[in-house]
């Protein structure tokens, strides 16, 4: 079992950066994928970008060349570094780990806008 606790997030104008965490209550170094996902308004949650336990990760094409997600271990902890923000990147954003079922965080609110 595992709690996960988002932040980081905030107005931000377009074109601007925002480094989420993801704060672990456990170890994330025996954790195989973390993921975030992100809930836009008035729509469905949907995936974001993969870390996987060997180093690889992955990202929706949607964020691709602008997001990074990465592990620092020692913290027990997930980021996602958002650069180039758009509009369409404003939702609430999610932290999730699966252990057998999916853990997830409480959401951070990520708004882009001028």
């Amino acid at each position: 079992q595992v709690q996960l606790v988002e932040s980081g997030g905030g107005l931000v104008q377009p074109g601007g950066s925002l480094r989420l965490s993801c704060a672990a209550s456990s170890s994330i170094d025996t954790i195989y994928t973390m993921r975030w996902y992100r809930q836009p308004p008035g729509s469905q949650r949907e995936w974001v970008a993969k870390s996987f336990r060997n180093g690889v990760t992955v990202y929706a094409d949607s964020v691709k060349g602008r997001f990074t997600i990465s592990r620092d271990n020692a913290k027990n902890t997930v980021y996602l570094q958002m650069n180039s923000l758009k509009p369409e990147d404003t939702a609430v954003y999610y932290c999730n780990a699966y252990i057998q079922t999916d853990y997830w965080g409480q959401g951070t609110q990520v708004t882009v806008s001028s």
